[in-house]
């Protein structure tokens, strides 16, 4: 089965390679990756919020999001599963940015990105398609950029939504008062 899983992977990141890189496209998505290291962008929203004070409460719910996300993510499971970089497996893997130094599942861009967009999507309704976009856009960078396996986003994008939904039952529970009027 795990065999079957990496073939697929494999066959996924080579049509990625095969089909859609281009010196423009290359640009762009090492840009877009740029935006989830070490959760940048997502900090960036998180503190403007918490600047604000009718929105402060989301902005600490994203960066607890964000927080619970690296360390379920960075700290606990890519060093259990330990799984090596497609730059690593696949000779032909052409990186654009450093080689990253820690292991490949899951994606920490991916999953910091939907565990603040888990958050953020439940309060800002109006801007829904931007912030998966943004989300997916980052996850599909580390595609790109044979950085990730395609299973590594997967996995990542399942954490952080699980990430957000913990992050706002958390605060419902906290503060008796779950509602936040945007």
């Amino acid at each position: 089965m795990m065999s079957l899983i990496q073939n697929l992977d494999n066959s996924i990141l080579l049509y990625i390679n095969n089909n859609i890189h281009g010196h423009i496209m290359d640009k762009v998505m090492v840009t877009i990756t740029i935006l989830g290291n070490n959760g940048l962008i997502w900090i960036v929203i998180a503190a403007l919020l918490i600047i604000n004070k009718k929105y402060r409460k989301i902005g600490f719910m994203a960066l607890t999001a964000l927080i619970l996300a690296t360390i379920l993510g960075e700290g606990i499971l890519k060093h259990l599963v330990q799984r090596v970089r497609p730059s690593s497996d696949i000779p032909a893997a052409n990186l654009l940015i450093p080689k990253p130094l820690s292991y490949s599942f899951p994606s920490g861009h991916t999953t910091s990105s939907f565990a603040v967009t888990g958050v953020l999507t439940k309060y800002f309704k109006n801007y829904t398609f931007e912030l998966f976009s943004l989300a997916s856009l980052i996850a599909f960078s580390r595609l790109y950029l044979n950085v990730h396996y395609p299973t590594d986003v997967l996995a990542g994008i399942i954490l952080g939504l699980i990430c957000s939904k913990i992050t706002i039952y958390i605060f419902s529970k906290v503060n008796k008062d779950s509602t936040v009027s945007i």
